[in-house]
């Protein structure tokens, strides 16, 4: 009777899965409904062009997996069309072949689960569908895929062994997520109703007394559900307390005081899991900071098995994150050491980031550390090789870990061997290899100073006695360009000190005087050295000659440098003098031509007042009149103006606009006092046309704290420079107002800097982005100049998530058509790269590469001190490319103080300098404002 009970079980139970997986993509659109001859032909034509471009479209995926296989997102898509297209044996291949490459998400096996458990009728078909489970918990823990598969194992309770297979994926699915605090307990709950599932077949039938044996069964069951109610009460999982009540209700005994005590106690622990679990849950994805606090809470507790948990938690969100998979790696090889799970999470680690060269150089160590067989360690190393690295120098480090581990392997006590031979092949192999495919990919080695190279020399010399060979190493090393470095010499003549004679010592030595080019003291220092301990008289003689000679050309070069430099400072320095020059003459040409229409302009208002008022204005006169001459009786009139004495002045200027600029030339010259420079930040790139910048930017800075005094700069003509200082009552208000850097005001952005004697700094710097390599930001060259910040996070957020983007425009806020956007991690920006490069946007072609600013330039010492602006190294703030400077003319000292009564009328006057000066020629207003026009 049992054994029937449990088959029907095993019947409803894969009845129940059938119906619940039906998710494969419908067939034929056309098989079901009826519709009219005209409609099915319509449809019909449709469906076949919808046909035809899905198969042109899965052809010209495959063949772009066929040349790039590591192409993730073309993965994607390729299995989303032929699930689409109802292709089951290509799906099936395509799945395949990306989860060899890559491991899956939890949604993919989903998918691939259920459309393999909808095909599999036959018990032989179940094993492979059995196979397939042990592949998916394998990648990630995922509480789902194992409910999944212990549901679709009660399926098959009615076969041989059922009953315990069930049970055997259940407590492997506890082990691996039981203690999961949000999602464990569906598991808990789905093992006791199993097990509960088998206590009713278990009963008797209603009215009969059970047997022994059967009394026997019945109370192993119950212990086996009581068991399963006291481990979990015993682990801190959400609504426990729902789990305690319902074992209370079910148990017909009391609940031991054992179990008691554990259920308050993983309560306790429940709260102190709650604040971490809570901030997960209101995070937004990747939730990488929650997570690592929730790690560091849990390597505080110490409990292996939780720590591993939150681990593969938080990887399953941020799979593409290295720095994760490495704390995770060093955690399990230092801490746990158990051979299958290191290894497991290594390889997952470089299937995930293969472009990452430190996940597998721990990966090969790892495998060493665990003897794994040298046939799969060389096979790994192969993997690596084809992974795709994104620098030069990553393919030298894991050349040289897998050369490291062969070296390992060798008995040197042995003349002779396959492993050492196998090691000097190794060798061989990685010199031509960074020489052939890396510099042809990189155009570069990676390996400048042959430090693989080196390391091949040292095994030659000291641990194969071997110096002949290392020698012709060395010899081979010098020609690649190393033969002018010192410490590359230093380096040879060591290691011949060591294991080779004196003689190659000194003929070394001898080259390196000759050949040295930057610190050529130090070898004549060494040889000087060498002769004086070993060498003969004659030895001596012939070194003391050597580099006597050797010295006495360096410093005869570097005299010659010496003055090349000086002569090129001292043009500089008059270059520097006459546009300084050509700048104060231009300066009081502008203040003489100011001085002389100011005179006329006063003249003018003496006897009209306003000229602009007169009633009637010779240069209303007709054509023909005569071209800038006045008839005779005009010319008396206006000559007799400038003949008067001036008339009483009025209280003040009737024009407002005049009255306004007298009172801007009233203003005093803005000094700022640098004790002050903490509380005051210098705010600059404003524009020149804002009406009171005063109470404008005591409004924009007002958010950052009280503030003191603002001080705009004014030109002499009244008229706003851009600039000025602002100082709070706070040092912290002014740290605060340097976060309003950039912003953007009147449409251009504003520059907010400390305020920094730069005299007394000179090496102050306020540039605030990264002149490094930062391999999780891009470089976007080529946008068109249309192209706004949400437009590129579009086509950017496809990609990963974008952190940031910046569009680098010039001082008046216009974009110069590059970008810099910044990724989560580095995994994402190489995908962008790959995918983004030579991608058209607005029909603009764009580049796109890792960002790796080249080293900014210093301004030359010559030209520093000349502007002490905050931000001189910046750009165009102190003499950048615009050679503009901004300081104030009234903070700047005259130059040229002579050439402003020199150049003052006398220069656009018609006398010669051999004459005296003759009167200026009297102009009337209407001369004046033609003057004005044409300038």
């Amino acid at each position: 009777g049992q054994r029937a009970e449990l088959h029907k079980m095993a019947a409803a139970g894969a009845e129940a899965a059938a119906e619940e997986e039906k998710r494969l993509p419908e067939g034929d659109p056309e098989s079901g409904g009826d519709s009219d001859d005209e409609g099915d032909s319509d449809s019909s034509g449709d469906g076949e062009d919808e046909e035809k471009e899905n198969e042109a479209e899965i052809q010209r995926l495959e063949e772009q997996l066929s040349i790039n296989a590591f192409d993730y997102n073309c993965h994607l898509d390729l299995i989303k069309l032929l699930r689409q297209e109802g292709e089951l044996v290509k799906l099936r291949r395509a799945r395949q072949k990306m989860s060899e490459l890559f491991p899956l998400t939890e949604e993919i096996w989903l998918d691939w689960l259920k459309d393999e458990i909808k095909m599999a009728s036959e018990s032989s078909e179940r094993e492979k569908v059995y196979e397939l489970f042990e592949r998916a918990v394998k990648d990630y823990i995922c509480p789902e895929i194992w409910l999944e598969y212990a549901q679709y194992s009660i399926g098959g309770i009615g076969q041989e062994g059922g009953i315990e297979k069930v049970r055997s994926v259940f407590e492997r699915a506890l082990t691996a997520v039981g203690l999961h605090v949000t999602k464990g307990t569906a598991l808990w709950e789905a093992y006791r109703e199993f097990e509960n599932a088998i206590l009713e077949t278990a009963q008797p039938a209603p009215g009969s007394v059970p047997s022994p044996e059967q009394q026997q069964v019945l109370c192993s069951q119950l212990e086996k559900i009581h068991t399963l109610f006291r481990r979990q009460l015993g682990i801190p999982l959400l609504d426990m307390e729902a789990s305690y009540a319902e074992y209370e209700e079910w148990s017909e005994e009391p609940i031991p005081e054992t179990t008691i005590k554990n259920y308050k106690k993983a309560l306790q622990q429940l709260e102190k899991c709650k604040p971490y679990e809570e901030a997960l849950l209101g995070a937004e994805t990747p939730k990488l900071a929650e997570y690592q606090a929730y790690i560091d809470f849990e390597m505080k507790a110490g409990d292996p098995a939780r720590i591993q948990l939150i681990y593969e938690r938080a990887l399953a969100e941020n799979c593409l994150v290295p720095d994760l998979w490495a704390r995770y790696n060093q955690y399990l090889d230092r801490q746990l050491k158990v051979k299958e799970l290191v290894l497991s999470a290594h390889d997952r680690a470089v299937r995930n980031c293969p472009w990452t060269v430190g996940l597998w150089i721990r990966y090969l160590l790892a495998m060493e550390r665990h003897r794994v067989d040298h046939s799969i360690i060389s096979e790994m190393f192969e993997k690596a090789l084809n992974a795709g690295f994104i620098q030069a120098t990553d393919y030298v480090e894991i050349w040289q870990a897998y050369l490291d581990y062969l070296r390992r392997r060798v008995d040197f006590t042995q003349d002779s061997s396959k492993e050492l031979e196998e090691l000097r092949s190794a060798f061989a192999r990685a010199v031509e290899y960074l020489k052939q495919e890396v510099e042809e990919r990189f155009s570069e080695s990676g390996d400048p100073s042959c430090t693989i190279m080196q390391n091949w020399a040292r095994v030659e010399a000291r641990l194969c006695n071997n110096m002949q060979k290392a020698r012709e190493l060395w010899d081979n090393i010098m020609t690649k360009g190393n033969a002018k470095y010192a410490n590359m010499w230093l380096e040879y003549y060591n290691l011949e000190r060591a294991h080779g004679d004196t003689q190659h010592c000194r003929k070394a030595l001898h080259r390196a005087v000759q050949c040295t080019s930057d610190y050529p003291e130090h070898v004549c220092e060494v040889l000087l050295t060498l002769e004086r301990i070993e060498g003969t008289l004659e030895d001596w003689d012939a070194a003391v000659q050597k580099t006597e000679n050797k010295l006495a050309r360096v410093n005869e070069q570097r005299a010659k440098a010496a003055e090349k430099e000086a002569a090129l400072a001292k043009q500089e320095e008059e270059k520097a003098e006459q546009r300084k020059q050509a700048r104060a003459e231009k300066k009081a040409s502008k203040k003489a031509k100011k001085a002389r229409i100011g005179d006329k302009r006063k003249a003018d208002d003496e006897d009209e007042g306003e000229w602009g008022q007169e009633e009637e204005l010779p240069s209303k006169r007709h054509r023909g009149e005569g071209d800038g001459v006045l008839p005779e009786e005009d010319m008396e009139v206006e000559t007799g103006l400038f003949g008067r004495s001036a008339p009483a002045k009025p209280d003040g200027p009737a024009n407002p606009k005049e009255k306004a600029s007298t009172s801007r030339k009233d203003i005093p010259k803005v000094f700022h006092d640098s004790s002050k420079d903490k509380v005051t930040v210098f705010v600059s790139n404003l524009a020149y046309t804002m009406a009171e910048p005063e109470a404008k930017l005591r409004e924009l800075f007002g958010s950052c704290g009280e503030v003191a005094e603002i001080r705009p700069v004014f030109s002499n003509k009244g008229t706003f420079r851009g600039y000025c200082y602002v100082q709070f009552k706070e040092e912290e208000s002014a740290v605060q107002a340097l976060g309003l850097d950039r912003t953007a005001v009147e449409g251009r952005p504003m520059f907010v800097s400390p305020c920094v004697d730069k005299n007394k700094n000179p090496d102050f710097k306020v540039f605030r982005y990264s002149t490094t390599l930062e391999k999780h930001k891009l470089f976007i060259s080529g946008l068109p100049f249309s192209c706004t910040k949400e437009e590129l996070e579009e086509v950017c957020k496809a990609h990963g998530n974008v952190k940031d983007i910046r569009l680098v425009t010039n001082r008046a806020g216009k974009p110069k058509g590059l970008a810099y956007v910044e990724y989560e991690n580095e995994a994402q920006a190489s995908q962008a790269v790959l995918k983004m490069d030579g991608l058209t946007v607005k029909d603009h072609v764009i580049k796109v590469m890792i960002s790796n600013p080249p080293l900014r330039k210093l301004p030359e010492a010559g030209r520093a001190s000349t502007f002490p602006a905050p931000r001189q190294v910046y750009g165009a703030r102190g003499k950048g490319r615009t050679q503009l400077s901004m300081m104030p003319r009234a903070l700047q000292r005259q130059s040229n103080p002579v050439a402003k009564a020199e150049n003052g009328m006398v220069q656009n006057s018609p006398a010669t300098s051999s004459e005296p000066p003759a009167e200026p020629k009297k102009m009337s207003n209407a001369d004046f404002a033609k003057m004005l026009l044409k300038k």
